[in-house]
């Protein structure tokens, strides 16, 4: 029996736009999947050695729930629904909502990002870095991690043309 494929393509650096590749990237190796991983643009930085503090932007995105990640069970249900004006223009904001979902995150026994990547690399998944968004962001091959590989679209299109699913992430 042939072996399934599945391809994605991550272009977001976010710390909720991580989670989506990492996730079904490692349980579709779990699966007995060949999977590959094409990081372009904002997504580059899910590779870095340093991913540094990834944020989250609620501003533009209304499906973001904002529920608080303490206090008793009645308050943590509340969804806070915060207009763009105020997210917009509320210094800090961005960094509060950051922060609030770091907290959920560790309350609810979520990997981290990092976990999750490592978790990928020991999977066998292949991370590939756009060689082209790496050299038009200016980086080095030291900034990444190793373990990954770097190509550009025709080399990750090999493997997508043949994926049995294809995402984009």
């Amino acid at each position: 029996m042939k072996q399934k494929k599945l391809a994605i393509i991550a272009t977001q650096g976010t710390l909720d736009g991580a989670y989506p590749p990492f996730i079904l990237a490692s349980t579709a190796s779990a699966l007995g999947y060949d999977v590959q991983i094409f990081f372009t643009f904002y997504g580059l930085q899910l590779l870095r050695k340093d991913v540094g503090d990834l944020k989250v932007s609620p501003l533009g995105n209304p499906a973001m729930p904002m529920k608080m990640p303490f206090g008793p069970k009645w308050f943590r249900k509340i969804n806070w629904n915060i207009p763009n004006a105020i997210q917009a223009n509320v210094p800090g904001f961005e960094s509060l909502a950051t922060t609030l979902m770091k907290k959920t995150i560790k309350n609810k026994g979520v990997a981290s990002i990092l976990e999750l990547r490592d978790l990928c690399l020991e999977a066998e998944v292949k991370m590939i870095a756009c060689q082209m968004t790496v050299d038009l962001f200016g980086f080095e091959k030291s900034d990444f991690i190793d373990g990954i590989e770097y190509g550009g679209a025709a080399m990750f299109f090999d493997f997508a043309g043949e994926s049995d699913i294809c995402l984009y992430i």
